[in-house]
């Protein structure tokens, strides 16, 4: 599992090589595995990939989630003893979900939330057609023994990815998505974001795929000014995904989310970085205060003193940031934060 992720050619290929051997455990039609940010809690995914999903389908789930009410979203899932639910064949699912799978010729979806000790890390979403036998509790309890196989593999996806940045920083750009849910604008600066994040012909991620995404990221603004009780609608995206670490936030420009939303695509650095870096990278809490402090521009006798710890134990701390980033030294390091 971790192979095929790590290694594989683009998410479309990921993701028929994640299905096969998935495939093994728990046949199935279609598959999407959608990386969560475990910083940000049960939400909208950072990064995925898929196999035989229609475009149309994702495109229906995404507004079905928000409008009418889906009974098994992510953070419904994270109520539950067991992380996984059938939908379609019983598990949390309604009438109103199973005609839109049967709508797409699904018969059943099993989702499985992958977390652990930690927090959520990510999302599987399995499909069968319909006339195929519909995913059992026994299958479910299957699929439940792949987290820790698939946790493994979207941490090795992240940090795999370049540690300093390797596509130049660009201006913050904005995208405007109207009541309709459909992008009204999008400015010269989020273009330019766009064409370096998904650059088309060879990177194996379809265009649709963007307008899903600004889709669900503007409900999601909408329906966090009306319960600010929801995760906010703040992603900070790996730099295995686009050559660096991307801040995007979605801001209603009204106060009950009824107008059009602004998305904020801009470079992530910083204190809104550090939280998501050091989730993907394992990095403790103690080693992060010492990062923290290093990218404030402490040295590490001045960190010894605001942590009263030696200087001996700042530097074996430093050496552990290093093996677990790969840094090759505080500088590389401190341009790996800085965004």
């Amino acid at each position: 599992m971790y192979a095929a992720v790590v290694q594989g050619g683009g998410p479309a290929a990921t993701g028929e090589a994640i299905s096969r051997i998935i495939g093994r455990l728990v046949p199935h039609d279609a598959l999407r595995l959608v990386g969560l940010n475990p910083a940000a809690g049960v939400g909208l995914g950072v990064f995925s990939f898929w196999h035989e999903y229609q475009q149309t389908l994702i495109s229906d789930l995404v507004l079905n989630r928000y409008l009418h009410g889906d009974p098994c979203p992510p953070p419904a899932l994270a109520l539950l003893s067991e992380p996984v639910a059938v939908v379609g064949a019983g598990g949390c699912g309604n009438n109103g979900m199973r005609r839109l799978l049967s709508s797409h010729g699904v018969g059943s979806e099993l989702r499985l939330l992958i977390r652990d000790k930690h927090g959520p890390w990510g999302l599987l979403g399995l499909l069968r057609a319909e006339g195929a036998r519909p995913f059992r509790v026994e299958e479910s309890r299957q699929a439940q023994r792949l987290v820790p196989a698939l946790v493994t593999a979207l941490r090795g996806y992240v940090t795999a990815g370049p540690l300093t940045p390797t596509v130049p920083t660009l201006p913050t750009g904005v995208i405007t998505v109207g009541p309709d849910h459909s992008v009204r604008s999008i400015s010269p600066q989020a273009r330019a974001w766009m064409q370096q994040m998904w650059p088309g012909a060879g990177s194996g991620v379809p265009d649709w795929i963007a307008n899903a995404f600004w889709m669900g990221l503007s409900l999601h603004a909408r329906a966090h000014a009306r319960d600010p009780r929801a995760w906010p609608p703040l992603l900070c995206a790996p730099a295995a995904n686009f050559g660096r670490w991307v801040l995007i936030h979605g801001q209603p420009l009204d106060e009950n989310g009824d107008s059009d939303v602004a998305i904020l695509i801009q470079a992530a650095g910083g204190s809104l970085l550090l939280p998501s870096f050091c989730d993907w990278y394992g990095i403790t809490a103690r080693e992060r205060r010492i990062l923290e402090l290093l990218y404030g521009g402490a040295a590490p006798k001045q960190i010894a003193r605001a942590l009263d710890l030696s200087t001996y134990t700042v530097n074996d701390h430093l050496k552990s940031l290093y093996g677990k980033t790969g840094a090759q030294g505080r500088d590389e390091l401190i341009a790996a934060i800085s965004g």
